[in-house]
């Protein structure tokens, strides 16, 4: 099964203020690695909220929401790993 990534306005702002081949690289990483299989072994669940995980890319950390129903992967934050804050 293949989850659809869609993106919050943060994570697309982000993307949009870095490098190009930094940008592509964190969101090739995202496709790959989440689009078959959301909860990979790199996976990490955030502690209070139910259904969010985080994966390290990096320098950069993402935190992602998985919506079952409609085979969606939501990343709502992204950022460098010591900025970030769920």
């Amino acid at each position: 099964m293949t989850f659809a990534i869609e993106y919050g306005k943060q994570p697309r702002k982000f993307l949009k203020n870095q490098d190009k081949h930094i940008s592509k690289r964190i969101m090739d990483k995202i496709k790959d690695t989440l689009s078959d299989n959301p909860v990979s072994h790199d996976a990490k669940a955030i502690v209070g909220k139910h259904g969010c995980f985080r994966i390290r890319i990096g320098d950069y950390r993402t935190g992602y929401r998985i919506n079952y129903s409609e085979n969606k992967l939501i990343v709502f934050v992204l950022d460098k790993r010591g900025r970030i804050e769920y």
